[in-house]
């Protein structure tokens, strides 16, 4: 396994470890966290038919990256694509229907045309899906940066994005801006407000960085996404506070304060700009510790699974697959998905129009979408 394997592949499982720790506990507080588990919270699976259980958080990661993979499949094969975007938000349909309609999908109804992740029966439990995301797609629009399509800052745009900042450290063709601005579009198709979005925008610039750079810490990739924040949505009329809040988070990651209180000061994460800044916050603090940085990041008052699943893209992202304890990899739902989706990131399509190569098993995911995993 190549180091950057290990990251993509660190970066999907730490955020769905994050999301099935701070799963167990989203809707409980702080008093009965640590009254429950502990003083240090809750820090192991709780096994639901043997299998630590993922949210949407993991669910809609992990259609974003066949969104991707099947958008440039198709341009590969065909010559022609749609906008990355595009590709995202019809896939996005296609969790909407797991979350609305049993399985297995009514053949003639030809909803398994979306992603073939919708040929797992397992996809389609409703983990406390979140509001904005399912009003959003049930409306049948898609919002943009420039026609938003509600108010919403909610958290359900940024802890989606992690894909986009691994698969698109391939293409050198495209800026940073560029990059970043996928993401902020991505979170746009179902959040419409600035910080709905920004907060998406400054996560995929953070994996990205990671993933690009072998030397750069998660301090200093965090402190470039907030620079390049103000630049790319310098006339957005929240990026002032979104950087205050930030910059409070790198502070406070930096002194010797009590978590809980730091956490406190930063927000509970039901709202996009307080999730990124909770992951990050952790992810800085505990840099070089797993387990410690996921577990600071999930056991608090608020959104404990996404702010838990965003911390785990980042500190995955940074540390590798390798280093995340054994404990947390066995028994954890669709390990072995985002395993062979981390692989096809990394890899990407190497089929082209003319060319003579045809990988049967990519063409099964990715143009036919027959493949099938055990979850």
């Amino acid at each position: 396994m190549s180091n950057l394997t290990d990251k993509y592949q660190g970066c999907l499982i730490g955020g769905a470890i994050g999301d099935a720790l701070g799963y167990a506990v989203e809707f409980s507080s702080e008093s009965d966290i640590f009254s429950r588990y502990g003083k240090s919270g809750i820090t192991e699976y709780e096994l639901q038919n043997g299998k630590a259980v993922v949210s949407d958080d993991t669910q809609m990661t992990m259609f974003t990256a066949t969104a991707l993979l099947d958008g440039i499949t198709r341009g590969r094969l065909r010559g022609i694509m749609g906008s990355l975007t595009s590709y995202i938000g019809f896939e996005y349909e296609g969790w909407y229907l797991t979350q609305t309609k049993p399985f297995p999908i009514d053949i003639e109804e030809n909803y398994a045309k979306y992603s073939w992740l919708m040929n797992m029966p397992e996809m389609f439990k409703r983990r406390a899906p979140g509001n904005t995301c399912l009003s959003a797609l049930a409306s049948g629009e898609k919002g943009t940066l420039d026609n938003p399509i509600n108010n919403s800052k909610g958290c359900g745009g940024v802890m989606r994005v992690a894909p986009i900042g691994l698969y698109l450290a391939h293409f050198e063709h495209m800026t940073q801006e560029e990059i970043d601005t996928v993401g902020a579009e991505a979170a746009a198709i179902t959040h419409g407000h600035e910080l709905g979005y920004i907060p998406a925008a400054a996560l995929v610039h953070i994996i990205n960085m990671i993933v690009k750079n072998d030397n750069i810490s998660v301090l200093q990739a965090v402190n470039d996404s907030i620079s390049a924040m103000q630049g790319l949505f310098k006339n957005c009329t929240h990026i002032g506070y979104f950087t205050e809040l930030m910059k409070k988070a790198v502070d406070l990651a930096q002194k010797e304060c009590d978590d809980l209180a730091a956490i406190h000061r930063l927000g509970e994460g039901w709202v996009a700009e307080e999730t990124l800044a909770i992951a990050a916050y952790c992810a800085i603090k505990y840099h070089d510790d797993f387990e410690k940085a996921v577990c600071t990041a999930v056991n608090h008052n608020g959104d404990g699974d996404s702010t838990g699943a965003v911390c785990g893209n980042i500190i995955g992202a940074y540390l590798g697959y390798k280093t995340i304890p054994q404990k947390y990899k066995a028994n954890l739902e669709f390990h072995d998905v985002l395993l062979e989706l981390a692989e096809d990131l990394f890899n990407d399509c190497q089929m082209s129009e003319y060319g003579e190569n045809r990988d049967e098993k990519w063409m099964k995911k990715y143009v036919n979408r027959t493949y099938c995993m055990k979850a």
